[in-house]
This record gives C-alpha cells, structure tokens and sequence, in this order.
C-alpha cells in the first residue's frame, strides 16, 4: 500500500518534515516515492506547503494519508476537493 506521510529532517531539538509518498513498509526517513511538501511545526504559526496537485493525484490513485498528513491536508482544504471530486 502506498501512504502520504510525514519524513522528519531537520537536526535536533528541531524538527521539519517532508510530506512524502511512500510505499508503507519502508521505514520513516527511508525510501519514498515522491515529495510533494514539507511542514514546520515550530514557525509561529505552523508552516504547511503542500503541492495540491499532486497531492490529489495520489488521492485519486490510492493512497491513504496518515492521521497527520489528513489533518494537515483538511487545513489546506484539499481533502474537501477530493470528497467532491470522488
């Protein structure tokens, strides 16, 4: 199964992620498919810039975000645009 999930980069103490497609059995900061964002949680407020496109590519190809990324994509609006869509 393919997820859109979070990939933490950053040094420590510090942390920003990536949003990535993954394949769901490679590790955390593994392998991934492809790069469609990155998020920093510690901006006042938080920083999160998704590529809509892609993203609802890979909605409408199959693969399932992780709590995390639904939430963060519910913000931007782009899950409401894939429910309408589908």
């Amino acid at each position: 199964m393919v997820k859109i999930r979070l990939s933490r980069v950053g040094r420590k103490k510090r942390p920003s992620y990536r949003v990535v497609v993954a394949d769901a059995r490679s590790p955390r900061d593994g392998a991934f498919i492809e790069t469609i964002g990155h998020y920093d949680p510690l901006t006042d407020p938080p920083t999160i810039v998704i590529n809509e496109e892609k993203a609802l590519k890979w909605l409408h190809q199959g693969a399932q975000p992780t709590e995390t990324v639904a939430r963060l994509l519910n913000k931007l609006g782009i899950m409401e645009k894939f429910k309408a869509a589908r």
